[in-house]
């Protein structure tokens, strides 16, 4: 079977029901659990991996929970058997704060127990700060793809997140809560076919408001179905962006080995082994944005990776890796062997290639360092002002 382009992505599956039955029926809250898990089931299969929290079960007065962490949890460990054997690792973040284990509910002490001290689960702390913000911000970080149902305020603020970094979000618009909050209102909001694209954009240039038309899920529709054709969204979506800072003028000297470099080496190796979509902006594609250097900044700042090669020392080059460097944005720095380049870039560990050697053996280098510089802490660490 063909590898899923949802091997190793981080789901992060948001939101909660309304506390008032009137929003949310019991006949509907089962099924929207019922999703929930039949997606986490079918994800498993594929290899995906998931951002989860870690936190209390909050319950309506007719008994039914909130929120759907602890049955994300518990799909997970059901199901663990059926996941791929290439599946990368951690098959999921988990986002806990200070008070985390004192608020597990009983009954998830033994599933937590089990999950916490397994390998396959990394912890990540907000620690200290009792802020859902500061807690979504952490969820934010590690996730690839947000899927939003039901929810309020939290869903929409967790949104903008994704959406800044430029990551896609999956709004649903199961009737577990008003229409005017959480996933509802950013799914009617994507009704409109100019707004579709901003919420999530479909791989080679497909229609992201079909899709938005796709999941409106009439209640007639089978969970099965529902699970199906979100899968095949998810699928669908564009790959994260990983973009290319690079000589680009034909004329100069190191523009053919450049080239060669990026034919050859980083673009076999960031779209074909990493998953990600290799983005240049060069003049000859679609734009998105009236100017080029709107465009550049645009996505430079969303891109989920940057491969900055600096030969040639274009100041433009500079420019973005400076902006890149600046954002945290993981970012390789490669330039040609002997390339001069200036005292500050030099302190960076960067990749010198060579244009000799094997294919195989320039793209095993060119990995190799990505994963010495992959997690990189920002140049500056900024520190709280009181601890």
């Amino acid at each position: 079977m063909a590898r899923s382009p949802l091997l190793g992505r981080r789901i992060h599956i948001a939101g909660s029901i309304s506390k008032d039955p009137s929003f949310a029926s019991l006949d509907d809250v089962a099924v929207a659990r019922e999703m929930v898990s039949g997606l986490v089931r079918a994800l498993m299969k594929l290899g995906a991996t998931f951002v989860v929290p870690v936190d209390a079960e909050p319950k309506r007065d007719d008994g039914q929970p909130i929120c759907f962490d602890w049955l994300v949890w518990q799909t997970i460990r059901d199901t663990i058997s059926t996941r791929p054997a290439s599946a990368p690792v951690p098959l999921a973040v988990a986002v806990q704060h200070h008070k985390n284990e004192d608020q597990i509910p009983e009954e998830f002490h033994a599933l937590w127990d089990e999950m916490r001290d397994s390998p396959v689960v990394r912890m990540e702390s907000a620690a200290r700060w009792n802020m859902n913000s500061k807690r979504m911000e952490v969820q934010a970080r590690y996730g690839d793809i947000l899927i939003a149902l039901g929810g309020n305020e939290g869903v929409r603020f967790l949104a903008d997140l994704y959406h800044a970094a430029g990551k896609p979000v999956i709004p649903l618009n199961l009737p577990i809560t008003s229409e005017n909050e959480g996933s509802r209102r950013l799914y009617s909001f994507g009704e409109a076919s100019g707004n579709s694209r901003k919420l999530f954009q479909i791989a080679n240039g497909g229609d992201s408001h079909d899709w938005i038309n796709r999941i409106r899920f009439p209640a007639r529709q089978s969970v099965q179905d529902r699970v199906t054709v979100l899968v095949g969204l998810l699928e669908s979506l564009e790959r994260p962006r990983a973009f290319a800072v690079r000589l680009l003028a034909p004329d100069h000297n190191e523009f053919a080995a450049v080239q060669g470099f990026f034919d050859t080496v980083v673009q076999p190796v960031i779209e074909g082994d990493l998953g990600y979509r290799l983005t240049v902006i060069d003049g000859r594609q679609a734009y998105d944005h009236a100017r080029i250097d709107d465009e550049i900044f645009a996505k430079l700042h969303r891109a989920s990776v940057v491969v900055a090669d600096i030969t040639g020392s274009r100041p433009n080059c500079f420019l973005e890796l400076g902006y890149a460097l600046g954002r945290s944005i993981p970012t390789i720095v490669t330039a040609r062997d002997g390339s001069d380049t200036p005292f500050d870039i030099k302190t960076l560990a960067g990749h010198h290639w060579k244009t000799d050697g094997t294919a195989e053996d320039r793209r095993k280098a060119f990995r190799e360092h990505w994963e010495a510089v992959r997690n990189r802490p920002p140049l500056v660490t900024v520190e709280e002002l009181i601890a």
